[in-house]
């Protein structure tokens, strides 16, 4: 089974709360999209409606995988650079797989879907990412293409005394 992957989809109350359960479920088992378990959604969800209020503005995209089921499996923000001299490539934020579908392969294919959708759009010629040090991520990216490209050492305070580097990511979409 795969999941089937829809770029801008229009937000319902549906997407909502599958998107803010997926990332609630992603920060409880461990995952590294912003926040620390244990969280709760009320947490969370400010983080989303900022999310949402950067799609309604143009300045970010989502693209949603769905399992089999029809639940939300996958998602990430592709946001837009603003900066005159930077709009040629774009970042990756939130890159999320439903703990329940770790180790199917889903996330190679939410991010080879998420370079599919941002060769789509006009200009853009890289896509960039951080990721959280000490878990791996550098490894997984670096497998579906990406180069390490920078690092900030100790940058990300994940609790007192755990401090993570804050690793660069690129990948040329030519």
């Amino acid at each position: 089974m795969s999941l089937t992957f829809t770029f801008d989809p229009p937000v319902t109350p549906a997407l909502r709360d599958g998107i803010l359960d997926l990332w609630t479920d992603v920060s409880n088992a461990g995952g590294a999209v912003g926040f620390v378990a244990p969280v709760e959604r009320e947490t969370v969800r400010p983080e989303l409606v900022r999310h949402f209020v950067a799609m309604a503005e143009g300045r970010t995209r989502l693209l949603v995988g769905h399992d089999g089921e029809g639940r939300v499996a996958a998602a990430v923000f592709l946001s837009l650079n603003s900066h005159r001299l930077m709009t040629h490539w774009l970042w990756l934020y939130t890159v999320m797989v439903h703990p329940r579908h770790q180790g199917k392969g889903y996330g190679r294919d939410l991010l080879g879907a998420a370079a599919d959708a941002a060769r789509g759009i006009d200009g853009i010629e890289a896509i960039r990412l951080t990721c959280r040090g000490g878990l791996g991520l550098e490894r997984f990216y670096g497998s579906c293409g990406y180069k390490e490209v920078g690092r900030v050492p100790g940058a990300i305070r994940v609790a007192p005394g755990d401090d993570r580097d804050d690793v660069i990511m690129l990948l040329p979409l030519g």
